[in-house]
């Protein structure tokens, strides 16, 4: 008699983009809940995000803006204030410049200076990062000038399963909340875990386990820490890989706990190496990790260019899998 075996069929994949479109349509089931910005309603969105959602939720709910970062941020900050929940999305990094006044001097500061009466329940997307051949204008990654500033709350989602789920938890902060989408990532795809139902808005993420060395990365770097982190396996060098994807509030526990296991830490960040957020996370593992140091740490950043438009030229100015696993054998050596 033969035996007659079903199997479950495993998910499909997901893009990073589409975890971000589903994670607003569940976000907009509440009513409070509208997106606002640039081209995302007729359009879809610069890069395809709200792609539909104009069709299934009309007008009132995703809200084509004139081209004024200043005007419709602040609207945002404004609705926020009146009880709503609005998401903005802002183009690219590069144009939130414009906004950075809302953003700095009310949507960070309103609770302070309130003493306490008036939360900023807002949250603003953008995309972030070079790799793409947009040339010097477009292709920033200000994710740690944003950092720096008290009051807001900065996330980087590099997996489908934040993308699907970290909207929600920056919905339910009562205080603003910046999410930065690398634009290399929107392609990317991967089978969502469905036991992750929500993201822990305080956790620096361990994505690969190791012993010989830390690997910190975030956003866009992440894939390119993962790949380093292989190339490095086929050496004999067990590199663990650590996302921050939680930009402000930094947590130190996790990091400290990786460097003090592996006495290395190698960090990766797109952004310009003179007062990047790579710099900030070295100096603390030196004030709280020095004694668990056996190497001095190393940071893999851009060259202090503008970014270039020549694509051999722009992967040149870029952190790399080949660079980051140059900066590992430095540290282990």
């Amino acid at each position: 008699m033969n035996a007659h075996r079903t199997s479950e069929k495993s998910p499909p994949p997901t893009t990073y983009r589409e975890a971000l479109r589903e994670a607003l349509r569940e976000a907009l089931q509440d009513e409070r809940v509208f997106l606002m910005g640039e081209d995302v309603g007729r359009y879809g969105g610069c890069f395809g995000v709200s792609l539909g959602l104009l069709e299934e939720f009309g007008p009132d709910r995703i809200r084509d803006t004139p081209l004024s970062e200043s005007a419709f941020v602040g609207a945002g900050i404004g609705a926020a204030l009146g009880g709503m929940r609005p998401v903005v999305e802002i183009m690219t990094v590069n144009f939130s410049l414009l906004a950075m006044d809302q953003i700095l001097n009310n949507a960070a500061t309103l609770l302070h200076m309130s003493g306490g009466q008036l939360n900023v329940p807002v949250v603003i997307r953008m995309t972030t990062g070079a790799g793409r051949q947009l040339g010097a204008q477009h292709s920033h990654s200000l994710e740690g000038w944003y950092a720096h500033i008290p009051g807001i709350r900065v996330l980087a989602p590099a997996t489908v399963d934040d993308a699907r789920h970290m909207l929600a938890a920056a919905l339910a902060d009562p205080d603003p909340v910046l999410i930065f989408e690398h634009g290399s990532l929107y392609n990317i795809s991967g089978v969502l875990d469905p036991a992750v139902e929500s993201v822990d808005l305080d956790r620096t993420a361990v994505r690969r386990p190791g012993t010989d060395v830390s690997i910190i990365a975030y956003g866009g770097s992440l894939p390119k820490a993962m790949t380093a982190a292989d190339l490095l396996s086929g050496e004999g060098v067990d590199a663990e890989v650590l996302d921050l994807r939680v930009l402000r509030p930094l947590d130190d526990a996790t990091t400290m706990e990786s460097v003090s296991r592996t006495h290395r830490a190698v960090i990766v960040d797109e952004a310009w190496r003179s007062g990047s957020l790579a710099a900030e996370v070295s100096a603390r593992i030196t004030e709280q990790a020095f004694y668990d140091l056996d190497a001095p740490v190393e940071r893999v950043c851009s060259a202090e260019v503008p970014i270039p438009y020549a694509r051999q030229l722009e992967e040149a100015a870029l952190p790399q899998a080949a660079s980051i696993v140059a900066a590992v054998h430095q540290v282990v050596s």
